[in-house]
């Protein structure tokens, strides 16, 4: 893991992150140097490893701190008690919108997640797991009390995460339909995924 610094530190250690991020989704992780990274910040080569001692300490950061933002907001975001089919609409929308403004950081924590290197690749895969257990357990419960009909909880589960990250890959601010009409069109498409009933 990257050792902490002071405040000045921190600036450089968050470009060296956001610059590794960039190019990391421009032209992959086993193509990016560390001299690179440097050279785009602006930063000493010598001094990145200050910050990051490998290039594999820097991948690493950048996808736990992805999974740990993603986690602590959706614990800020979940609303306790609602019924599965309002559960599930909820984690879909969420999901939408929080992963939109993070194409980049999708893309890598699928793409280079297999660059990862033994306890860094377990924790990471402890993460996502842990995120995965949200809508699995929603949809569980909507199996449970007849709410969805499902083949398989986890492969749904899974489908239904890939659907989402999809979006960041197609969506475009400018596009023919709003961000407001697509996710209602997801919302939708995932209740068809789980054999909810449609009220119309």
């Amino acid at each position: 893991m990257a050792r902490r610094a002071g405040s000045s530190g921190a600036e450089t250690a968050e470009k060296l992150r956001n610059v590794a991020l960039e190019l990391f989704a421009q032209s992959g992780y086993a193509a990016v140097s560390m001299r690179a990274i440097a050279a785009a910040t602006g930063v000493q080569a010598g001094a990145i490893y200050n910050h990051f001692p490998t290039k594999q300490d820097l991948l690493n950061e950048l996808l736990q701190v992805h999974m740990e933002t993603l986690l602590a907001s959706w614990a800020e975001a979940e609303q306790p008690g609602l019924l599965p089919p309002d559960a599930l609409e909820e984690f879909v929308r969420f999901h939408i919108r929080y992963h939109l403004d993070r194409s980049r950081e999708v893309f890598i924590s699928y793409m280079e997640l297999r660059n990862l290197e033994g306890e860094n690749f377990n924790e990471i895969e402890r993460l996502r797991r842990q995120y995965e257990r949200v809508p699995f357990a929603i949809l569980e419960r909507g199996a449970a009390d007849g709410s969805f009909s499902i083949i398989d909880p986890q492969v749904t589960t899974m489908a239904i995460i890939a659907m989402l990250n999809g979006m960041t890959t197609w969506y475009r601010d400018n596009g023919r339909l709003s961000l407001d009409e697509i996710e209602a069109i997801y919302v939708r498409l995932v209740a068809r995924l789980v054999g909810q009933e449609e009220d119309n």
